[in-house]
């Protein structure tokens, strides 16, 4: 799957959270970084969204984009 370039601002809103708990979350789980341009950050929103989703569920967030994007797979799979 493609990545989808969101600021933390974007996302929070989708997510329904605050930007700061995003850039916490990315730092914490260290969320896929696509760049900067012009002083903003722009964060993988299809790795944010797992993180929420195992926040949600209660599930221990695993440590990599790659780990969270392979259990994805297996989720879809089944």
């Amino acid at each position: 799957m493609l990545p989808e370039p969101v600021t933390a601002q974007t996302a929070a809103a989708r997510l329904r959270k605050q930007p700061g708990t995003i850039r916490q979350w990315a730092r914490r789980y260290h969320a896929r970084q696509l760049g900067t341009i012009d002083r903003a950050t722009y964060y993988d929103y299809g790795d944010l969204a797992a993180i929420d989703g195992f926040i949600h569920r209660g599930e221990p967030v695993p440590a990599t984009p790659e780990l969270r994007a392979a259990h994805r797979d297996q989720l879809r799979a089944a």
